[in-house]
């Protein structure tokens, strides 16, 4: 069945275009789920913590590809419901051109300042080492990394999700084969990890970019155009949500770090490692039908088509609901599995990673309406509403959660943080929705 953007969206049919971009999303996850399986058992728990330490140092530099494929995405699509379609053209190449000069700037000033940024983590000295090793490498190939993430965005837009699928579905499988080969067989330990990672990363960023380099059936191609500042600056701010929610994502996961070295040691920092591992997963799938959906967003609002708006929201609060109970249940009745395969050979560290996770996956019956509403916002190029909602539930309240709630509750408190969070935020994504309804009509 082809679908098309300017198509009426019956849950069968939104169903039908958003799950290439769900699964895309749920094996970009696998990166980093298959390198902690790996260095956990294969190294040890002291280079997995190191791994984890230097992880949102590391996704707040990839976090710029995000940005630029929603924000970017979200023009380009009200582009295409405009009927402006060559001016879709130029504004993509303008980002995919924008995103490679950017990531090359970011990959020197990473691999320069990685040690001393290791070092303001937190980084004990049998950590450090890895730390810095493991950073570096990845660091090398944010090129590819960013243009995977903005190539994530723009599959959808060009009608082409199931290229993305088949993109980012080789590039998993390439991860997990030289996970294994490099760790398992080689014991090139965190340094195989990262090879591979990277290795991986260019599978799923330079397969789309000759795609849209060569002819192609699809909205979309690279054509010949200047690097204006106006369009690329609108294309940030329209996804500013995603990168404030990257960086404060990043931010916090530091903080968490900081207060789980204090409260619970280098276990701590492991097992919040098997928790961000594995609710990579699970978010990945919410985030996924987020980017699916905000192309069609962005096209009605384009052409004025206030009535598929309304259809667009309400289907989405109810899918989102819906799915955000099922993955709740799902994760606490997998947690007793997950944490094994992760930590399994160590059982203080098993048991303080299993509370944490039947305490962590609660939030999933939440989050999935503050992800939608923020990617609602992007793709009605309403990037400072977006930015607001992530900036809030995540800088804002689980920051703050996580630094109050231990001082009161200890270990569990940090994590019931992200529990809190997601509730006062629901609360700020609702009150959002209800004060801009008179301005885009989407009720």
């Amino acid at each position: 069945m082809k679908i098309r953007l300017s198509d009426h969206f019956s849950y069968k049919k939104l169903f039908t275009f958003v799950y290439p971009t769900v699964i895309m999303m749920v094996f970009t996850s696998v990166y980093g789920v298959v390198d902690g399986f790996f260095v956990s058992n294969y190294v040890g728990k002291t280079p997995f913590a190191a791994v984890n330490l230097i992880m949102p140092f590391v996704m707040v530099i990839g976090g710029m590809g995000f940005m630029v494929g929603t924000g970017g995405t979200a023009l380009v699509s009200k582009a295409m419901g405009e009927g402006e379609d060559q001016k879709a053209k130029k504004y993509f190449s303008m980002m995919i051109y924008f995103t490679a000069i950017i990531a090359v700037i970011l990959s020197v000033v990473g691999i320069v300042f990685m040690r001393p940024v290791a070092h303001f983590l937190g980084a004990t000295d049998e950590m450090l080492d890895y730390s810095v090793l493991y950073g570096r490498i990845v660091i090398g190939f944010t090129a590819a990394f960013m243009l995977q993430s903005v190539f994530q965005s723009f599959l959808v837009a060009a009608e082409r999700p199931k290229m993305g699928l088949a993109c980012t579905v080789a590039a998993g499988v390439t991860n997990m084969v030289l996970d294994a080969l490099f760790i398992a067989v080689f014991k090139w330990g965190v340094a195989g990890a990262a090879i591979a990672t990277g290795i991986s990363q260019c599978v799923g960023g330079l397969i789309p970019l000759v795609y849209f380099i060569l002819p192609n059936k699809s909205r979309l191609h690279l054509v010949v155009t200047e690097l204006k500042v106006r369009p690329i600056l609108k294309a940030c701010a329209n996804g500013s949500s995603e990168l404030m929610s990257n960086i404060s994502s990043s931010l916090v996961g530091m903080i968490y770090n900081f207060q789980l070295l204090k409260f619970a040691g280098e276990n701590g920092v492991s097992a919040y490692g098997v928790l961000m591992y594995t609710q990579f997963i699970f978010v990945a799938i919410l985030l996924g039908y987020s980017i699916g959906t905000a192309p069609v967003v962005g096209f009605h609002y384009g052409a004025s088509n206030t009535e598929e708006l309304k259809n667009l929201l309400k289907k989405s609060t109810v899918i989102m609901g819906i799915g955000g109970v099922v993955m709740a249940v799902a994760a606490l009745a997998l947690s007793s599995a997950l944490a094994g395969i992760f930590v399994g050979y160590d059982k203080e560290l098993y048991d303080l990673t299993l509370r944490a996770f039947k305490i962590y996956s609660i939030h999933f019956v939440f989050a999935g309406f503050n992800i939608f509403a923020s990617g609602f916002f992007t793709a009605l190029n309403n990037g400072a509403v977006s930015a607001a909602i992530s900036f809030l539930r995540t800088l804002v309240f689980q920051s703050s959660s996580v630094l109050i709630l231990p001082v009161l509750f200890g270990v569990d408190g940090i994590w019931w943080a992200v529990c809190v969070a997601e509730v006062a935020a629901l609360t700020i994504s609702i009150m959002f929705l209800f004060t801009n309804r008179k301005k885009y009509k989407y009720f």
